[in-house]
């Protein structure tokens, strides 16, 4: 059994790929766009306009998969109840990654040592989406 994150942007999908692709060297492996879906959406499934928007991607973040979506393009995205966690090796790498992905966002718990880590620290990107950094010891 493998699991894997499925992050639905709500109408910010590609926007939130070039930042994750930025910041965190993510690779999009595959990206299906609602017009290019070999079914057509039934009716009220995406709204007028939306043709453009991601139905579907995979992208590739170290060895983990993520999957992404515009979803329904409601522009209400709700990444409640959950935080993706990322390890590294060093403390510089944390640094960098926590600056670079909580650039627009919200820090929920400052990069700090801690009884477990020496660097440990959560926030929430300019998406909504939330991380936590972590540095194995």
């Amino acid at each position: 059994m493998h699991v894997e994150p499925y992050l639905f942007f709500d109408g910010r999908c590609e926007e939130a790929l070039e930042f994750y692709k930025k910041t965190l060297g993510a690779e999009v492996q595959m990206l299906m766009r609602y017009k290019e879906s070999p079914e057509p959406a039934k009716p009220g499934m995406v709204p007028p306009g939306s043709e453009n928007k991601v139905m579907h991607a995979s992208v590739r973040i170290g060895d983990s998969r993520v999957m992404a979506s515009d979803g329904q393009c409601a522009g209400q995205p709700a990444f409640q109840g959950f935080q993706l966690s990322i390890t590294v090796k060093t403390e510089a790498e944390a640094d960098r990654l926590f600056a670079a992905l909580g650039s627009g966002g919200q820090v929920r718990m400052p990069l700090t040592k801690t009884f477990f880590s020496p660097r440990f620290g959560m926030l929430a990107d300019k998406f909504g989406v939330g991380w936590m950094i972590y540095v194995a010891p």
